[in-house]
């Protein structure tokens, strides 16, 4: 079991049994792409891959932390240098620095959510380490309090200006369910999907081609859309009209807030469709929603173009890139019957992307 694994290598890292095991999953977001830090609305559902953190504290005023990834080197630092790290340990430590932890702790992870693929695996660390430190201090800390958390570590310490989305997905969602998130208020709603009741299957397609929120692309992508707030007089995009922003000058800040404006649209129309009882019709949505990421916000590439083409050419009701762009996964609605065909069709491209059924899942957790 992946719970024994993470207090494996924790006991081979310190001789010792951790406090406990905690887990968050990955998301995916269903419709709502680009819309969080607009402050608009997102409807993300958590998946069946998660990420285990083995936690215990110390006494003393070091952290260390190191995954069972042989890819990744381990990492000790005093907890007044943790605003200082770098690397895949800048998650774990910045959600320490972000919490204010005055101690030293020992984390140990094992993670299970693909890196670099659209599924956040940075926020379900985040996450997880976020839910042992509250949950072992007995700190009194709602989950939303979690999710900033997590958000400011990868904002002031990561260096990634994401939205708040991914780390409120992997702490708030429930099995079966979206979450719809005001990204403003905060405010959620549980949408349950009826995907498996209807005889449809959610795929996610990684293309292999990688991204780092980091560099320079999607924080020129954000600073278009503030651009573009600002040109129209409203406080956030999320405020804005479409004739407003067609009245705009051509020019990419129309074209970032036209995504924005019927992205948002979209994600109201995703939520009226599984409520009526008609979830087949959101894959059209799924497909609008690429056209306008590919040739407005302009954040797909050839690589993912051509998932999407192949997918729904094979009998997909709907795709579309997700996560922070230039790469990364497609997500694709399909009849259960056709998920052979569409897969196989995908994996016919070149590089060959990995194709992964997904299910609506749970949020974080204490494992043991």
């Amino acid at each position: 079991m992946s719970t024994d694994r993470a207090v494996e290598a924790f006991r081979a890292a310190h001789g010792r049994d951790p406090e406990g095991v905690f887990s968050a999953p990955g998301r995916v977001n269903l419709i709502g792409e680009h819309t969080d830090h607009n402050e608009g609305h997102v409807l993300p559902f958590a998946v069946d891959r998660r990420t285990y953190v083995a936690a215990a504290r110390r006494d003393d005023d070091r952290v260390a932390v190191r995954s069972d990834d042989p890819g990744t080197e381990p990492v000790e630092l005093a907890v007044a240098d943790l605003a200082s790290a770098t690397g895949w340990s800048a998650y774990p430590v910045g959600t320490l620095w972000a919490l204010g932890v005055g101690q030293g702790w020992d984390l140990v992870v094992h993670g299970e959510v693909p890196l670099g693929a659209g599924l956040s695996s940075s926020a379900a660390l985040e996450s997880a380490v976020a839910l042992a430190v509250a949950e072992l201090t007995g700190r009194d800390l709602d989950r939303v309090a979690l999710a900033e958390a997590g958000r400011r570590a990868e904002n002031e310490v990561v260096g990634a200006p994401v939205g708040i989305m991914d780390q409120a997905a992997s702490l708030l969602c429930r099995e079966g369910s979206a979450l719809l998130l005001d990204c403003r208020s905060m405010a959620t709603e549980d949408v349950a999907l009826g995907f498996e009741e209807a005889g449809l299957a959610v795929l996610v397609i990684d293309s292999r081609v990688r991204h780092d929120l980091a560099d320079g692309g999607y924080a020129d992508r954000r600073a278009g859309c503030v651009a573009a707030a600002e040109a129209l007089g409203v406080p956030a995009l999320r405020d804005a009209t479409l004739p407003a922003v067609e009245n705009l000058p051509e020019g990419a800040p129309k074209k970032r807030a036209r995504h924005v404006v019927t992205e948002q649209a979209r994600v109201h129309e995703v939520v009226g469709l599984v409520r009526a009882g008609r979830p087949e019709e959101v894959g059209p949505v799924l497909s609008a929603s690429h056209a306008s990421l590919r040739d407005d916000y302009e954040v797909s590439v050839p690589e993912v173009d051509a998932i999407v083409d192949a997918a729904v050419g094979a009998g997909a009701l709907g795709a579309r890139i997700m996560g922070g762009g230039f790469g990364g996964s497609v997500i694709a609605l399909v009849p259960s019957t056709r998920v052979g065909p569409v897969s196989e069709a995908c994996r016919g491209l070149r590089p060959e992307p990995t194709v992964r059924e997904v299910a609506p899942s749970a949020g974080a957790r204490r494992d043991a």
